[in-house]
């Protein structure tokens, strides 16, 4: 049922082999022959893998907006996608109705570059017969290691430590001076078990973990049975859970869910993790939770908006630990969804089943 990173990447190099345009064209007859390929839009620089996957195929034609650091402006982004065959995407873009008529119906496939699709307007792209494939698996390993990384950096007041260290705040030894909280014998619980879930869970079992409880749509036994974990009602999770970890996917019923309703029903020692989707987490309610001492400390590596305003009130807690959604940033992941997005969208303009596509 699962398929592994390795026989992920093996199958990326098979699926797409390159296509003979040159032949004996040369000069202008092979400028023609490009001009007459698919046209494809790309709204990131992306890493290298991806692109030299487009261009070493054959098959398209493409253009870029040249820059990782600033996303492409809305109105020129509207401009560029005109007649295009393909695009390829990442979670800044919103590609709704008005990107889709800008388009025009030259557009065939949206790939991508995310595991998250609540960027794309779904009902839209099915409405119009677009493909869209996205890049869930490769990045499971980088996120599960970065939700680890987070919990124990905010359990342990990792970054209060380094700031104390730096500003003259290490004075003499305390006896609870910048305690926090040990996984060993604790409860974890897990809102939303799917691959990431898992893998976070195994990485903490080492830990010497007690008890690893979740709650879903419905109990996933096989997936369970991986780690040893209970299904259990969302108040039981927020009742039992020294440490609560969201890895859900944003959608209608789950937006705002971690709220004061779920947060008055925590432990006041729990420490509470995101990084699925900022949207699961009513910041408010977490800041009010956070401030009056109602759990211990949050990590958050997604928010609304994103960035996060530097004067956003969550910034002034000692208790909250903000990364900018980074669970993703690592070579070797970012270059293998580069990879898969690229693949995905080749095989969509070939016509044939894309490595990862969204059943619309």
């Amino acid at each position: 049922m699962w398929c592994s990173r390795v026989a992920l990447r093996r199958l990326q190099q098979i699926a797409v082999a390159p296509l003979n345009i040159s032949g004996n064209a040369t000069g202008g007859a092979m400028q023609r022959k490009m001009s007459s390929l698919p046209k494809v839009y790309v709204t990131r620089q992306i890493p290298p893998d991806g692109l030299k996957r487009l261009q070493e195929s054959g098959q398209v034609q493409y253009e870029l907006w040249d820059s990782d650091d600033v996303p492409v402006p809305r109105k020129e982004l509207l401009q560029k996608v005109k007649g295009v065959d393909a695009l390829l995407c990442v979670l800044t873009e919103k590609i709704d109705a008005e990107l889709l008529d800008a388009a025009g119906p030259n557009l065939k496939v949206v790939s991508t570059m995310s595991v998250g699709f609540d960027h794309l307007s779904l009902e839209e792209l099915k409405k119009r017969g677009i493909r869209v494939g996205y890049t869930p698996e490769v990045l499971t390993d980088a996120v599960a290691e970065l939700t680890v990384a987070l919990l124990l950096a905010t359990s342990r007041r990792l970054i209060e430590a380094t700031h104390e260290a730096k500003t003259g705040g290490w004075g003499t030894w305390r006896t609870l001076w910048l305690c926090g909280h040990e996984l060993a014998n604790s409860t974890v619980g897990i809102f939303g078990l799917g691959r990431i879930g898992i893998a976070i869970a195994e990485r903490l079992a080492p830990f010497k973990v007690k008890k690893f409880i979740y709650t879903d749509v419905e109990p996933r036994p096989e997936l369970a049975s991986m780690i040893n974990a209970e299904y259990v009602s969302m108040d039981e999770l927020a009742k039992q859970s020294d440490f609560l970890a969201a890895c859900c996917a944003l959608t209608p019923e789950t937006k705002d869910i971690c709220n004061k309703d779920l947060f008055s029903k925590m432990k006041k020692t729990s420490i509470f993790i995101n990084t699925s989707r900022g949207g699961v987490v009513h910041q408010d309610d977490l800041y009010d939770a956070l401030a009056t001492g109602q759990i211990a400390g949050a990590g958050l590596d997604v928010t609304v908006p994103e960035p996060l305003p530097t004067d956003h009130p969550l910034f002034t807690l000692k208790n909250c630990v903000i990364l900018p959604h980074i669970a993703s940033a690592s070579y070797s992941t970012r270059n293998e969804m580069s990879s898969l997005a690229a693949n995905n969208l080749l095989l969509g303009l070939r016509g044939q089943p894309m490595i990862k596509e969204l059943k619309l």
